[in-house]
């Protein structure tokens, strides 16, 4: 790939399978691995793939390589992609501080996302309606409008000058998923679940975007129960599945 890593500036992804690392040209290199029998050909490919979409603010992609370590019995991918140096926006606190003009550009870029045309799946009407279920017992899911999707947005994801990184998920999903996951995020803070609600509100008021958030709600559910306790996100998301069943018609 012809670019020098800047070793100190490594930053480590939260699973430990990815790093990524300043270059000597002012650029991003993004390094993955994989068990060979775990790699999805359509996350494999994500961030590459998104290079074809336009009129959303993201980092541009350059060039990748791959290869294989039989040694390990690991496949490795790496992608140099244009550097970002603003922050993500990283927490509500942070969020909170964002201008009018920042939540106008997201919304232009996940519009433009939206009308992406693409034969990737980022959220299927089979998982949605399982993991609903679950929380939910036997309601109606079927969703009945369909869009493009980056499938992981929230504020980690989020530059604080609107860049949308983390490429590897996307693809067609509920109307509304993306402002979904964005809400369900801001959920320990009413007044910025109240912001994301309004923002985004041509989408989540639809009855693709309340059953987006209502998944939202039951994946909240989900980990407190697995974890066995409550957490800042499940009490709310409780409260706001209450309200969504009602609007959807189940209460």
């Amino acid at each position: 790939m012809d670019v020098r890593l800047v070793r100190p500036s490594v930053v480590y992804g939260e699973h430990g399978a990815t790093e990524g690392f300043r270059t000597s040209n002012d650029t991003w290199v993004r390094i993955e691995r994989r068990q060979r029998w775990r790699i999805s050909s359509a996350v494999w490919v994500g961030l590459e793939a998104a290079a074809t979409i336009r009129g959303v603010k993201k980092p541009e992609w350059f060039q990748s390589a791959t290869w294989i370590d039989p040694a390990r019995n690991v496949v490795w991918r790496a992608d140099e992609v244009e550097l970002i140096t603003a922050p993500v926006v990283g927490d509500l606190a942070t969020a909170a501080t964002l201008p009018d003009s920042w939540w106008s550009g997201l919304r232009e870029s996940l519009a433009a996302l939206g009308a992406h045309p693409t034969e990737r799946v980022g959220m299927s009407q089979t998982h949605l309606t399982k993991r609903i279920t679950e929380v939910f017992g036997d309601i109606e899911t079927v969703v009945d409008e369909w869009a493009t999707a980056h499938t992981d947005l929230h504020w980690g994801n989020l530059s604080t000058e609107g860049h949308v990184i983390d490429w590897e998920d996307w693809g067609v999903a509920p109307r509304g998923h993306d402002a979904a996951t964005l809400w369900q995020s801001a959920l320990p803070d009413p007044q910025m679940a109240a912001r994301v609600q309004r923002e985004f509100a041509d989408d989540l008021d639809t009855r693709s975007g309340r059953l987006a958030r209502l998944l939202q709600c039951a994946n909240a559910i989900r980990a407190a129960a697995r974890r066995g306790s409550p957490t800042p996100l499940s009490e709310p998301a409780r409260a706001a599945a209450e309200t969504l069943l009602a609007e959807l018609g189940n209460a």
